[in-house]
């Protein structure tokens, strides 16, 4: 159940990009990482929450993970946005 729940997030998501594209929107780089990422989150629940573990540490898990890709984004558009002011 979840990997098709997931299929079909990756599904929405691809969907939409072209949507973007064939409405000539404006296609950067930051749209396709979030696209990215959000298609990984949804993997990465899935495939957390189909193991065979307790559900406390699933859940606990799917948590650090989330902070940890919060973070680690944070830290990179932190960093563009110095380089950028410094051009």
């Amino acid at each position: 159940m979840l990997v098709t729940v997931a299929i079909l997030a990756s599904l929405v998501v691809i969907g939409w990009l072209i949507y973007r594209v064939v409405r000539g929107r404006p296609f950067k780089a930051h749209t396709l990482a979030y696209a990215v990422a959000i298609v990984a989150g949804v993997f990465t629940v899935g495939y957390f929450l189909s193991m065979n573990i307790p559900q406390l540490v699933k859940i606990l898990a799917a948590i650090v993970v989330g902070m940890t890709l919060i973070v680690l984004g944070a830290y990179i558009q932190r960093r563009r946005q110095e380089q950028q002011n410094k051009s």
